[in-house]
């Protein structure tokens, strides 16, 4: 007879009578040193929470497996805990059922608790041995990383790249020892891309305390992430971009390379390539980093980063856009950003269509770059975004529950917009009914 019964859903019944004769009921121990220790079936709950237990294991009141199982007179079982404080409630029925209790004391399931205990201490048992396996196999490639050289580092560091992405027991054990040190002494001016886009894949899944982050702050370790920015596969740009990300944030800009246009260069580049929408956040969120820092700015402006930026808007989804609007918003502080932004016959379009339709924090930035034009060139700007629909977009603006530093800043735009309009003319261009349709 089998432990687990079919059932005409599909489904399994557990059979505990089956399971007690095959011997499932054993084990719950485990040898270190000669010594038999007992496991603690709390902690192997917690460290198991995320494996699926089976239904006969879990409590109908809190829907977590019971360490402690006791059984009503109606044949249903429940969690001690739970089910003491279910009738310190001034409840007497049981809660599955609904029915009356005839008789509320509870009776230990030693049957279920004993196979539960089992059943976790074969699943942590088993999940031991493979972090242990796991953490072995890292220890040995760590080793072989200091003997080897050219294709065969090469094979090595991928090996540990795939640990440390899969387990998170290789993530500590390389960090445990020494592991970021001895990988980030791979990368210079003489390393090979092969070996500078693994080691980049292994030291962007771990974390990096501040000597490692200023360790890779080197410029020639730095100088070989934004090439391979540049010239590397689109996992590498990602992973680099990540990585810079990670050293930079928060930091002032001391170091040449990362000011470099080189770097901006990249980042747009990979922004731009709409197939990868994992690069494209990547890039975008780097650029923002690198944006907040004021002294770079009008470098970022001159690669024509502003024009760009603009024409991908429409394809963005909305958690890039969130990001392209707050760099556009950023530069457009610079007298270059503006002009760059009154140049481009895109923005005013662009930005209007933006404003009110994905978030407030959108809306914000779209109102903050289209002030920033029309105040550069009102006759101009304004009159080209109340065609495009901007009054309309103002106006509810005004209306909505939109902070009131948005709305003040709305109505002063409306203001501006309306100069070169007769009254009876502006109303009629903005068109609200059709925009709150």
């Amino acid at each position: 007879m089998r432990m687990y019964q079919a059932r005409r859903d599909g489904g399994q019944v557990l059979d505990l009578e089956t399971a007690v004769k095959d011997g499932i009921l054993g084990g719950g121990a485990f040898f270190t040193g000669g010594v038999c220790e007992k496991l603690d079936l709390k902690k192997m709950v917690a460290e198991l929470e995320s494996v699926e237990v089976p239904s006969v294991f879990i409590c109908p009141i809190s829907l977590d497996p019971m360490q402690d199982p006791v059984t009503l007179c109606t044949g249903q079982t429940y969690e001690r805990s739970n089910i003491l404080k279910w009738f310190s409630l001034g409840h007497f029925t049981c809660p599955t059922t609904m029915q009356e209790l005839w008789d509320d004391s509870v009776t230990p399931n030693k049957t279920l608790q004993q196979l539960i205990y089992s059943w976790f201490s074969q699943k942590y048992l088993a999940m031991k041995k493979w972090s242990e396996d796991v953490q072995g196999r890292a220890l040995e490639v760590l080793e072989s990383l200091k003997k080897v050289k050219g294709q065969a580092r090469v094979q090595a560091l991928k090996e540990l790249k795939h640990l440390v992405v899969a387990h998170d027991s290789a993530k500590k054990t390389v960090v445990d020892n020494n592991g970021v040190v001895l990988v980030s002494s791979l990368l210079g001016h003489f390393t090979s891309h092969a070996v500078g886009s693994e080691a980049i894949g292994i030291l962007v899944n771990l974390e990096l305390d501040l000597e490692s982050k200023e360790n890779l702050m080197q410029p020639a370790k730095m100088s070989l992430m934004v090439d391979m920015l540049n010239e590397g596969s689109i996992e590498t740009k990602i992973n680099c971009t990540r990585l810079i990300e990670t050293l930079i944030i928060g930091k002032d800009f001391g170091c040449e390379i990362v000011s470099s246009l080189s770097l901006y260069v990249g980042l747009l580049r990979l922004v731009k390539d709409k197939r990868h929408p994992n690069g494209v956040f990547a890039g975008l969120s780097l650029l923002k980093t690198v944006c907040s820092h004021e002294s770079v700015r009008s470098s970022v402006v001159s690669i024509g980063t502003i024009p760009q930026l603009v024409e991908l808007l429409p394809s963005l989804n909305n958690e890039c856009l969130e990001l392209a609007l707050c760099i556009l918003e950023v530069l457009s502080t610079l007298p270059e950003g503006r002009l760059a932004l009154k140049n481009c016959p895109n923005t005013i379009p662009n930005a209007v269509r933006l404003m009110m339709k994905v978030s407030e924090s959108c809306t914000q930035f779209a109102l903050s770059i289209l002030w920033a034009v029309c105040k550069l060139a009102p006759e101009e700007c304004a009159s080209h975004a109340v065609e495009a629909g901007l009054a309309a977009k103002l106006l509810l603006v005004i209306q909505s529950g939109c902070n009131p530093v948005m709305k003040q800043k709305s109505a002063e735009l409306l203001k501006l917009c309306s100069l070169n309009y007769t009254t009876t003319i502006f109303i009629s261009k903005c068109k609200l009914t059709r925009t709150i349709q």
